[in-house]
């Protein structure tokens, strides 16, 4: 059994796959572990499948898988995964730069306490902020409403308040220190296959986005500890080919995939604990705040 298995999903982003290639290629002057690295393809119109097998990485140990049609991200790493040889998993986004990622602390991280079922490292964009969606609470009704109200916003530099009205991004938490969340993003999230054949992979219902958030619940459920571990960080370019894409069609698509996972994940996991009428009520409030999002597109 291989140390690590890293699973990508590539859907017409060739010049940030290949960069992501690169990265990890670089950072490995830095991990002495047995890895392999799956890039699963969602059928790009691009050049990425031959590109890839031209990376730097492609000698050391990359497979690529090439779907025929695009069937989304979370159907995409289930599939890599059926593939992966590897005791750990990480998912790994494509639009992602590791050049100082250092594998192996990360994974003497885990083997040192068979509790912690997923590692996420800091997750900075391009400005260095912190991504929120790396460090999150899982979306109550309450933490939902606090967020989409500015409640979470306006309070986040109050102490006590914070922690009351900022539940969804956990911003009471010290982001200087290791500490529980409930999820970090799919673009980096580091567990074990072992739970993953119990609890199994991603939940395909969710075509793009929702898919980590639900994953993280399931690990939760199952008595795991998901930990934010400052101690290492990578970038994240966010958004390239989703909602700040420059074709107005694809943005409205993903933007539609976005809101539809918010949908399914409340269905899932909370319908069942509230009245039909707030079930209702939270449909028409996510189909509200889609519309106002696409004409603002």
């Amino acid at each position: 059994m291989l140390d690590l298995s890293i699973i990508i999903v590539s859907y017409n982003t060739v010049e940030l796959t290949t960069q992501c290639l690169d990265s990890i290629a670089s950072s490995l002057s830095k991990s002495s572990i047995d890895l392999e690295v799956i890039v699963v393809d969602n059928s790009s119109t691009d050049d990425s499948v031959d590109r890839i097998k031209k990376t730097k990485l492609y000698p050391l140990g990359c497979t690529v898988i090439k779907n025929d049609t695009n069937v989304g991200f979370g159907k995409a790493n289930n599939i890599g995964l059926k593939k992966a040889r590897g005791k750990y998993i990480l998912f790994l986004n494509s639009d992602t730069m590791v050049h100082e990622l250092n594998l192996k602390e990360l994974l003497q991280i885990m083997d040192s306490d068979t509790k912690i079922g997923v590692l996420t490292v800091r997750v900075n964009l391009e400005n260095g902020a912190l991504d929120p969606a790396s460090h999150r609470g899982f979306p109550t009704l309450w933490r939902s409403f606090t967020y989409f109200s500015k409640l979470e916003l306006v309070t986040k530099n109050v102490p006590l308040l914070n922690r009351f009205f900022g539940g969804y991004h956990l911003i009471h938490l010290d982001l200087n220190k290791t500490h529980e969340i409930d999820s970090p993003s799919g673009a980096f999230f580091l567990t074990r296959k072992s739970i993953l054949d119990v609890v199994g992979g991603f939940d395909e219902d969710f075509f793009m986005y929702g898919e980590d958030l639900d994953l993280a619940k399931r690990i939760k459920e199952a008595g795991y500890k998901i930990i934010f571990f400052p101690g290492q960080s990578i970038t994240h370019l966010k958004g390239k080919s989703g909602m700040k894409h420059d074709d107005k069609n694809k943005k409205k698509a993903t933007s539609n995939f976005f809101y539809e996972a918010m949908r399914i994940f409340f269905d899932k996991h909370y319908s069942t604990k509230y009245p039909k009428l707030v079930t209702r009520m939270v449909h028409a409030l996510i189909n509200f705040q889609f519309k106002i999002r696409n004409s603002k597109s």
